[in-house]
């Protein structure tokens, strides 16, 4: 999942875990944090690209900054974004399911259009406003 957000915003912890890596994958600052107590293999979030401000092995709780975004080339075309992932092992997952039953039965989400190369941003869960 994608979310734009400026440069420089704040990541935040999707789930309570403990930080099993921080640093550079092809160029890119990631962070991955393992969720205790989800089965084996057990559930990863993964933050990029993401300059860390915590070190592997440290426990974060939901909401805890991980990282502050970092501008760089993106998928995402003009507009910085964050890319948001749960993987289980090898195994892709769609991130939306670690979000409390609240925040799902709103109205159904809408995509923007883009416009003059400015594409309509998320600021979801995972930042702080």
């Amino acid at each position: 999942m994608d979310l734009g957000a400026p440069p420089g915003s704040p990541v935040r912890a999707a789930a309570p875990g403990t930080v099993s890596f921080a640093g550079t994958v092809a160029g890119r600052g990631v962070v991955a944090v393992e969720l205790a107590g989800t089965g084996s293999p057990p559930l990863r979030t993964t933050y990029e690209p993401v300059r860390a401000t915590v070190h592997e092995g440290d426990r974060v709780a939901a909401g805890a900054v991980v990282g502050v975004l970092q501008a760089g080339p993106s998928h995402c075309g003009a507009t910085p974004c964050l890319h948001w992932g749960l993987r289980r092992g090898d195994a892709y997952l769609d991130p939306l399911t670690l979000l409390p039953p609240w925040m799902l039965r709103r109205p159904p989400s809408r995509l923007l259009p883009l416009t003059a190369g400015h594409p309509g941003t998320a600021i979801g869960f995972g930042f702080a406003p």
